[in-house]
């Protein structure tokens, strides 16, 4: 590439961050250092109708908290700012003029009023979808049907006005995407569209393209849902005249439900119990809090795996990786057409993996405030998490199951209890109990033949015993190896649990 390569994330500050968006600034950045080049954050905040108090920080907490850090853009500045559209918002109107004044666009005076009748009158005629385009134009209050000094009168008394593209008749646009291969579009399927409102705003469309040329955008990636955009955009370079320099697009896949039917929203993860907001969030009207991955536990490494592989495949079929290695590995060439489906569990197992990769003291070191109720050393903390860790999927599952193990437990699962408990379960425990009093060995491995051996004198299936301890030691079914379990806790305390277990059966 001549050029260098250079690449804007340019979301509205209008509600958190989507799991969607964290993917495109992803991608963004991915193909920035892939080529050397530049990642840049625009906050594109003309409608100010929308505008959401604190979302801006939101946004880009969350790009930090996954690594994704920009070159330039509010809080890092550079060359090409300001960074907000609404800071920007002197340079906008020359543009705006400039294609008046080149024939490429034009003033209309039509009041909101006055569009609204229009479009209802054509509804009631059967007309659905009527738009201000090139066969409309003709019949409306704008600078094509008006008098040059009707025109000039309007605007010297100030009168509210918008300025529209004059978009060509019976003209083909091509968009060559870099994912989706050439897409063409005729002008009669695009209206004039508002560039320049009469709040002195532009809209997202002439801010967008006029910030991508000013900024030297080289590569426009974003969501699938702004492919209508394009052919907009690529007559906004050619009547500017920036055909030379208008920047190569690319359109990502949506994200779509588990199911694969539809795009994927919030209520999806609040249904199945996941988020999609990186980080958590608070509505300033509602006050509705809604659950981010951060807050829930999980790794960031494992946030950005998962969301890197949403549409992207890797050549040789790698699942893990680094942001390193994702740098190293992503190309456009490799981001799929069709929708990428959420997996859940998928995601569940990538942030399992990333907590193996902690060591117990990493672990402890991050979750000790949670075992400050535990009359536990650090040597038995250790322990203990050592012992649970495997079959944990979120830092919270090590807390549950380590306070678990080492507080006795207070009640014993109903469920559990009924589907284990016979009419001799009570005699069998009593006698556990009183065999472990005699024992002075506590290694897992000897406890555990040491136990069989009994058993099988006894000749007491291990089935109709050991449940039973596993309820005794933690107050349910599920843990981790039951003899293992005994060592950690040492004969002692096993059998103080076993007996009191027996004690509550009797009442």
């Amino acid at each position: 590439m001549n050029t260098p390569v250079c690449v804007r994330f340019a979301p509205s500050p209008t509600g958190p961050l989507h799991l969607g968006g964290v993917r495109t600034a992803l991608y963004n950045y991915l193909f920035a250092k892939k080529h050397g080049g530049q990642f840049m954050l625009r906050i594109e905040d003309t409608d100010q109708t929308r505008f959401v108090p604190g979302a801006e920080q939101y946004i880009m907490e969350s790009l930090r908290w996954c690594g994704l850090q920009w070159d330039e853009g509010p809080e890092a500045e550079g060359q090409k700012g300001p960074y907000r559209q609404s800071e920007r918002k002197p340079m906008y109107r020359q543009y705006a003029e400039q294609l008046i004044q080149s024939g490429k666009a034009y003033y209309a005076f039509d009041t909101a009023e006055e569009l609204d009748e229009v479009r209802e009158r054509m509804k009631a005629s059967g007309n659905n979808a009527w738009q201000y385009n090139s066969i409309t134009r003709v019949n409306m209050k704008n600078s094509l049907t008006l008098p040059s000094d009707e025109v000039q009168r309007r605007l010297d008394s100030g009168e509210p006005y918008v300025i529209r593209l004059l978009v060509p008749r019976n003209t083909e646009i091509k968009v060559n995407d870099l994912i989706r291969g050439v897409v063409v579009v005729k002008s009669e399927h695009i209206d004039d569209k508002v560039l320049f409102k009469s709040d002195g705003m532009p809209t997202y469309h002439l801010a967008n393209v006029v910030d991508d040329h000013l900024m030297g955008i080289t590569h426009v990636i974003r969501g699938e849902e702004w492919l209508p955009s394009a052919p907009l955009h690529v007559l906004l370079y050619a009547s500017f005249g920036w055909t030379d320099t208008m920047p190569k697009f690319a359109h990502l896949p949506l994200i779509l439900k588990p199911d694969g039917n539809g795009k994927l929203s919030k209520r999806d993860g609040d249904r199945l119990g996941f988020p999609v907001f990186p980080l958590e969030w608070k509505d300033p009207v509602s006050g509705e809090i809604s659950s981010g991955y951060r807050e829930g536990g999980w790794y960031k490494e494992a946030v950005v795996n998962l969301v890197a592989l949403l549409g992207w495949h890797p050549s040789d079929n790698q699942e893990v990786f680094s942001l390193e290695e994702l740098i190293e590995a992503f190309s456009l060439e490799k981001v799929a057409k069709a929708g990428a489906k959420f997996d859940v569990e998928k995601a569940r197992w990538f942030n399992q993996h990333y907590l193996r990769q902690q060591t117990d003291a990493d672990l402890l070191r991050d979750l000790k405030p949670h075992f400050q109720s535990l009359n536990a050393s650090e040597e038995g903390l250790l322990k203990t998490i050592a012992l649970v860790r495997d079959r944990a999927v979120f830092p919270a599952d090590v807390v549950q199951d380590v306070n678990g193990l080492l507080q006795a437990p207070n009640a014993y699962q109903k469920e559990a209890v009924e589907s284990k408990w016979k009419v001799d379960s009570g005699e069998k425990i009593e006698a556990l109990g009183a065999w472990l009093s005699g024992q002075t060995d506590s290694r897992a491995e000897f406890i555990g033949t040491a136990i069989k051996s009994w058993l099988a004198e006894k000749n007491w299936g291990i089935g109709s015993v050991m449940p039973l301890v596993r309820i005794a030691l933690t107050g349910g079914l599920t843990g981790p190896d039951i003899f293992e379990t005994i060592a950690l806790l040492g004969l002692e305390e096993s059998r103080k649990r076993i007996e009191a277990f027996h004690r509550q059966m009797q009442k």
